[in-house]
């Protein structure tokens, strides 16, 4: 269902634990690690080509070891992961696979997901992996894969905009969704399906792995 990322930023939320994910991130050519997951990482063997964010969360040891990769971001008004996502972007990456994005604090997984809708214009592909699921903006009329059985939420980001779907066990037909919760727990009938959109959605979708 997912195809490999050159490219995999680390964010300091649960580190993966399952098959996937894990290789996903020691296939990926370049790691970009928020600083809170430079730890993490080290234990897994990982050496990240750039740690950003304002160095609030990474331990002294590592601020002299990968002194040459530092790259500090004081801005209090995004957060690390934005800081580093955006990083991707001034570095050319187009595909970014986000990592660690989820789990530990509930506020911080809730704004990550957001998040994600802000940053799927900087590139061709981005996406949010865990070890339970998959996350998919999507801005336009998108086809999906999925195998039958595969449970499918999808979250509304512009509640203005309309949506139909085909290939899900219940059917969403030109409908604005206006809360979160509307759009959940459904779930794939084949190996694929469809979420068309009016030009004002915007919507991400999450499949069970």
């Amino acid at each position: 269902m997912i195809a490999p990322y050159k490219c995999v930023v680390m964010a300091n939320g649960s580190f993966p634990q399952t098959a996937l994910p894990l290789r996903l991130l020691h296939e990926a050519s370049v790691v970009i690690a928020c600083d809170g997951a430079v730890e993490a990482l080290d234990k897994t063997g990982i050496t990240p080509a750039a740690v950003v964010g304002d160095l609030d969360s990474l331990p002294p040891r590592f601020r002299e070891r990968y002194a040459d990769r530092i790259h500090i971001v004081e801005d209090q008004e995004i957060n690390d992961l934005t800081k580093s996502v955006r990083f991707a972007h001034r570095s050319g990456q187009q595909e970014v696979l986000i990592l660690g994005a989820t789990g530990l604090r509930e506020d911080h997984t809730l704004g990550n997901i957001s998040l994600l809708m802000d940053y799927a214009p900087l590139f061709r592909r981005i996406e949010m992996l865990s070890d339970y699921g998959l996350f998919t903006p999507i801005r336009q009329t998108t086809t999906l894969t999925s195998k039958p059985g595969t449970q499918v939420s999808l979250f509304s980001l512009a509640p203005s905009g309309t949506i139909s779907t085909t290939g899900l066990r219940w059917p969403i037909r030109n409908r604005r969704l206006t809360a979160w919760w509307q759009g959940a727990l459904n779930e794939a009938t084949g190996n694929s399906f469809t979420v068309t959109l009016s030009p004002e959605a915007r919507v991400i979708v999450y499949r069970t792995l």
